[in-house]
């Protein structure tokens, strides 16, 4: 397992707010299904107002 920075934005109202999260997973793909997965459960927010910049290992 390795730790992957997640950078990107999302949509916050009528606004996107930018966001950086640090996930531990497996390889990069796993990451950004993570971040959509964190961000739908805890915010209620779907995939399409999601966008993800750039995934880098830590």
């Amino acid at each position: 397992m390795k730790d992957f920075v997640v950078k990107g934005k999302f949509k916050a109202g009528c606004e996107w707010e930018k966001f950086t999260k640090q996930v531990v997973s497996q390889n990069e793909k796993n990451a950004e299904d993570k971040v959509y997965s964190i961000f739908g459960s805890k915010h209620g927010i779907k995939r399409m107002f999601i966008k993800i910049e750039s995934i880098a290992e830590a």
